[in-house]
């Protein structure tokens, strides 16, 4: 039999499983509670999920832009108002996973310079079209890393998006060397944990395997941002089976 990969959190290899449905299982860490789609979607899988995921930039979030900019002014205000100055320097700001560039244009109102990562081109043509005095970069935030002059950022936004990654450790890892020390992560996810998700998990809507790979904790998602430098985590209130995250880089 092979020997099931460690835990992406906690390095534990005892698992169980936690759910199947139409083909997909779930497993839970014995360790830690973080569950993981298994087998996760190859990478041609992956790539062909965010090949114009809203239809050509007209379903989705961009059917109800005011009410998404509405709601991205409102979380710009607070992520402003958690970030210091820097000495007269204009603060940076970056959305991991931008979308249509909404957080990012309303990050820019509140006086960042706002950059935004996303893996669909059709989204990244959107968001350059309509807030052209941003940057937006195609691609992972792996490959950002990687590309970008060095400079690290106040504040990063990340909304909907690590449960969609194969690799939890890569990718908050990339963002993490993104942050500048003291810097304010803010992270929304589905909570598996969440005393309101439904018991029949087919009908909660955080659960679409293949496109939502990875299934947090408030507990685990705690553990995976420790391991990558972050502290000082603190949870929002959700009435909706979610986790809102706040951390600040060590």
């Amino acid at each position: 039999m092979t020997q099931p990969p460690p835990c992406q959190v906690c390095n534990a290899t005892e698992r169980r499983i936690y759910a199947a449905h139409s083909g997909h299982a779930l497993f839970e860490c014995a360790g830690c509670g973080f569950v993981t789609l298994d087998p996760l979607p190859d990478e041609e899988t992956r790539a062909a999920l965010y090949d114009d995921a809203y239809a050509g930039a007209s379903g989705g979030y961009f059917a109800k832009v005011d009410k998404k900019m509405r709601r991205a002014r409102r979380r710009a205000a607070h992520i402003a108002s958690k970030t210091g100055g820097r000495g007269g320097k204009r603060r940076r700001f970056l959305d991991v996973g931008a979308n249509g560039g909404f957080m990012v244009e309303a990050a820019r109102e509140k006086g960042f310079e706002s950059v935004g990562v996303e893996l669909d081109a059709t989204s990244v043509a959107y968001a350059r079209e309509h807030y052209p005095s941003n940057t937006f970069f195609h691609g992972s935030v792996e490959d950002y890393a990687r590309e970008t002059d060095g400079a690290l950022f106040d504040a990063v936004y990340c909304s909907e998006v690590i449960e969609h990654v194969a690799d939890a450790n890569s990718f908050l890892g990339a963002i993490a060397t993104l942050t500048r020390p003291d810097g304010l992560l803010y992270l929304t996810t589905p909570d598996i944990g969440h005393r309101r998700r439904p018991k029949d998990l087919a009908s909660w809507d955080g659960f679409c395997p293949p496109s939502h790979c990875l299934y947090f904790t408030e507990g685990s998602l705690r553990q995976l941002l420790e391991k990558h430098g972050f502290g000082q985590i603190h949870s929002r209130f959700a009435w909706k089976p979610g986790l809102k995250i706040s951390a600040r880089k060590n």
